[in-house]
């Protein structure tokens, strides 16, 4: 009785993500109504107060998108951590050195891409679809954590994008979606502005920065890196912004 109970429900939450991909769902978003969803992207990333919350979930996508990079050159992802000073360390393994730099490069544009697709997502009314992705790279990405903090993380942002496939009307995915995609483009940009002040003010702490670390592997001056960086993330900003544009005008 269990087995079967347990296969109703999994094949139920299998449907629900299928119909995220098959349901088309566009909502309108007055000028009022996105300008409260900037305000609420402002407040969970800008704040200390929020931003020490929300920016563990900031460092999580930081910290997946060099796991998925990695794993996109054959790399082995090892383990995945997690700090509550929003640190985080990805360990991964393979011979190509390009696949070590591809990895190494992927972490601070990860925020702003993903919010992007987020946002692309919405205008497009495939908001069902970028839930049902999410849900499932959510859960898939437990089997990386290695330490409590992560594994927190994650398992909260897996249960809640599955409760959302499963449960949350169309217009609430619509809105979730969307706001989840601004506060990942602000957040990104928050944590770009950070690694940048650590290459000028707080040196300090330049032995955590991805950049120092990727020039120091690879030889290719960080401030290469840096501009890497600053390129993608202000071309996902803008193609955002451009995709936000296009919401108000329908």
């Amino acid at each position: 009785m269990n087995v079967e109970s347990d296969r109703n429900i999994a094949q139920t939450w299998w449907d629900a993500v299928i119909r995220g991909f098959t349901d088309t769902h566009t909502t309108a978003v007055p000028l009022p109504a996105l300008l409260g969803i900037l305000a609420c992207a402002i407040v969970l990333s800008i704040p200390r107060i929020t931003w020490r919350w929300f920016g563990l979930y900031v460092t999580f996508v930081h910290e997946l998108g060099h796991a998925y990079a990695a794993l996109m050159t054959g790399r082995f992802v090892h383990s995945l951590r997690i700090g509550l000073d929003h640190s985080g360390r990805l360990v991964s393994s393979g011979r190509s050195a390009f696949g070590a730099a591809w990895s190494g490069f992927w972490g601070y544009p990860a925020p702003a891409v993903v919010g992007l697709g987020l946002i692309a997502a919405f205008a497009a009314g495939r908001s069902g679809a970028a839930m049902s992705v999410g849900a499932v790279v959510l859960l898939v990405s437990l089997i990386f954590l290695r330490n409590l903090t992560g594994i927190l993380v994650a398992v909260l942002s897996a249960a809640i994008a599955q409760l959302l496939v499963l449960f949350a009307s169309p217009a609430t995915v619509d809105y979730v979606v969307l706001v989840l995609g601004i506060a990942l483009s602000v957040g990104g940009v928050r944590d770009l502005f950070k690694v940048l002040g650590v290459h000028t003010r707080r040196r300090d702490r330049l032995t955590a920065s991805d950049a120092f670390i990727l020039g120091r592997t690879t030889g290719v001056p960080a401030l290469v890196w840096l501009t890497g960086f600053t390129v993608v993330i202000a071309g996902c900003v803008a193609a955002s912004a451009w995709f936000l544009w296009g919401i108000l005008a329908v």
